[in-house]
C-alpha cells in the first residue's frame, strides 16, 4: 500500500468551469513525476481522484463542491427494464480488448463523436495530438475495449482503467449515427458485467454535478453511490 503522506500534489489556479458557466475551478492534481502504480491509483480513486491522460486530479474549488464523485456497486446493481432492452438491442456487437493504440479507424469514430457530441467542449476541434495526450497511455492497467457490428463496423471504444478496488470508466466515444442502439449507456452496462466477471467491486464512473445536463445519465444505474464528506453513500 502506497503511503499516501509522502506524495505531492499541486493546484491549478483558478479557471473557467469546464461544466458550469460563470463558474470558477480549481484542480488538485498528483505530481506528474509520481510513478503511477495500480496500487496509488486505487487508493486515490477510493478518495475521489480520476485519471485524465497524465493526470490524476481532483476538484479542489473554494466556493463550490457541486462535482461529487459516482461508483456503482456492481454486486447490487440490477438493470432496470430499460437497461435491459439496451443489452438487448445490442447482443449482436463483438468486444475486444486492445492495447492503446491511436489507428486511423479509433480516431475517426473519435473525431466524428466529438464534432457531433461535444463541438460546445473544450476537446473541439479534435486533433490527433490531443487524442493521443488525453486516452492513448501506455500503461499495463490501461486498455480499450471495442464494440463492432456484425459487418465487422467498429461502433464503440471504452477506454478503461484496471485498478485494485474495480474499473474505472475513463471515457467512451461512440458512432453518432448509431442512435438507436444507446452505445454510450450499452458501454457502461457492459462495463458493469466485465466488472462482475472480475469479481471486483465497483465501476467508478467520475464526477457527477447535479446541475449539469450532460452528467444525468449517471444516476439511472442503481445503486450508486457518491462521495460525501469523503464517505461513499449509496443511494438506492
Amino acid at each position: 500500500m502506497t503511503d499516501l503522506s509522502q506524495l505531492k500534489f499541486y493546484a491549478t489556479h483558478p479557471h473557467p468551469c469546464s461544466y458550469l458557466p460563470r463558474e470558477q475551478a480549481t484542480t488538485l492534481f498528483l505530481d506528474p513525476q509520481q510513478p503511477l502504480d495500480i496500487e496509488t491509483y486505487s487508493q486515490l480513486s477510493e478518495m475521489g481522484f480520476r485519471r485524465s491522460g497524465d493526470h490524476l486530479y481532483r476538484p479542489h474549488c473554494r466556493a463550490c463542491n457541486a462535482c461529487i464523485p459516482a461508483r456503482i456497486p456492481v454486486e447490487a446493481f440490477v438493470p432496470s427494464s430499460q437497461q435491459k432492452r439496451i443489452l438487448k438491442r445490442n447482443r449482436d456487437l463483438a468486444v475486444e480488448e486492445v492495447s492503446p493504440h491511436p489507428s486511423d479507424e479509433i480516431y475517426d469514430l473519435y473525431q466524428r463523436y466529438i464534432c457531433a457530441r461535444h463541438a460546445d467542449g473544450d476537446m473541439y476541434p479534435p486533433s490527433r495530438e490531443q487524442f493521443a495526450s488525453f486516452l492513448v497511455k501506455d500503461w499495463h492497467f490501461c486498455r480499450f475495449f471495442t464494440f463492432r457490428d456484425p459487418a465487422d463496423r467498429l461502433l464503440a471504444v471504452a477506454v478503461t482503467d484496471r485498478m485494485v478496488n474495480g474499473i474505472s470508466a475513463v471515457y467512451t466515444f461512440f458512432d453518432p449515427a448509431e442512435h438507436r442502439r444507446s452505445l454510450g449507456r450499452f458501454a457502461i452496462l457492459w462495463q458493469i458485467e466485465h466488472t462482475q466477471r472480475l469479481e471486483m467491486d465497483a465501476v467508478y464512473l467520475g464526477y457527477w454535478i447535479k446541475d449539469c445536463r450532460k452528467m444525468n445519465y449517471k444516476t439511472e444505474y442503481r445503486p450508486i453511490e457518491m462521495l460525501v464528506n469523503q464517505r461513499w453513500v449509496r443511494l438506492t
